[in-house]
């Protein structure tokens, strides 16, 4: 047997539109040994859910069945299985009690958790993962305040009282890729390491000049036809841009609440820690790798675990 999985009580999954994360976890809710993958939901050819994940934690179960907690965009319309939103507020109690069970054999099956929806509100707002990387977050003392999880859909999250009490989502990172690969400013652009006074530059033209965004946008172009901002500066300039202004929408609010903390590995969060205290607030940033804690108290409050 896999000497890692002898210590095991869970997998957990964070499955993605891009991505997968697999983590086997062990009863105090650590890591023990995790696997990454490029096979999000969209990487996954002919559905073949159930094949990808069986190779992948095919190590850790050879000899032992141990649940499987999955989150994410795996429990979407585009998914494995479809599973409803909770509606707000919620926690890890109710995000247990919603667990979704699907049979992969006789002997084995998996979970999946449901994403979260405000669709009280007149413009109704959803997510899928994030919720379980909230859940983490209160295992670290965090049960109030505002949580930032870049990406490309990035999510602004109102905590109080360890439960999920409203949420945002900004287009930011789509919006992004979108102008860089089909617009005339993609062609103003060559890839090259981050520039960070030229981004900050751009977080400052954002965050001011919000309600001028599509003008501040088009200054991109205007700014490198008149050499005054290189091709390999242009991205960057672009990025603060969008981001300042994502920023700006959320900062009035945000300054009576402490501390932002923000969730996440890649460049992203640096370059939201940027933007976040140009306007003069806090940050802190955590891994989001705390979202396999997440599934771990999940699992533990639906008594997956033994």
């Amino acid at each position: 047997m896999n000497s890692a999985a002898s210590n095991a009580v869970l997998i957990g999954i964070d499955w993605g539109t891009s991505s997968l994360r697999a983590y086997l976890i062990d009863e105090k809710g650590d890591v023990i040994d995790k696997i990454s993958s490029a096979e999000g939901i969209i990487n996954v050819k002919n559905q073949a859910f159930k094949q990808v994940l069986e190779r992948l934690i095919s190590p850790w179960v050879s000899e032992r069945d141990l649940p499987i907690l999955a989150s994410g965009m795996i429990s979407s319309r585009n998914g494995w299985v479809e599973t409803p939103y909770l509606h707000l507020p919620i926690d890890a109690n109710g995000l247990a009690n919603s667990l979704l069970r699907h049979n992969l054999s006789e002997n084995r099956s998996i979970y999946f958790v449901t994403g979260a929806s405000n669709s009280d509100y007149l413009e109704p707002d959803v997510m899928r993962g994030e919720e379980t990387q909230i859940v983490a977050a209160s295992s670290i003392g965090l049960v109030d305040g505002t949580f930032v999880l870049p990406g490309t859909h990035s999510k602004w999250i109102q905590v109080k009282n360890g439960k999920i009490a409203n949420f945002s989502t900004y287009m930011t990172g789509e919006i992004f890729g979108a102008l860089k690969e089909n617009t005339i400013l993609g062609a103003m652009m060559e890839d090259s390491e981050f520039d960070e006074e030229i981004f900050r530059n751009g977080v400052a033209v954002g965050f001011n000049g919000a309600d001028k965004l599509l003008n501040r946008l088009f200054h991109v172009r205007t700014l490198s036809l008149f050499g005054r901002l290189s091709k390999t500066s242009t991205a960057d300039y672009m990025s603060g841009i969008l981001i300042g202004a994502e920023v700006a929408s959320n900062a009035c609010r945000e300054s009576r609440l402490g501390t932002i903390s923000i969730i996440g590995d890649s460049d992203l969060v640096i370059r939201y820690k940027i933007a976040i205290e140009y306007a003069g607030l806090k940050s802190q940033i955590y891994s989001g790798d705390i979202v396999a804690k997440g599934h771990f108290l999940i699992a533990k409050e639906a008594g997956l675990l033994t």
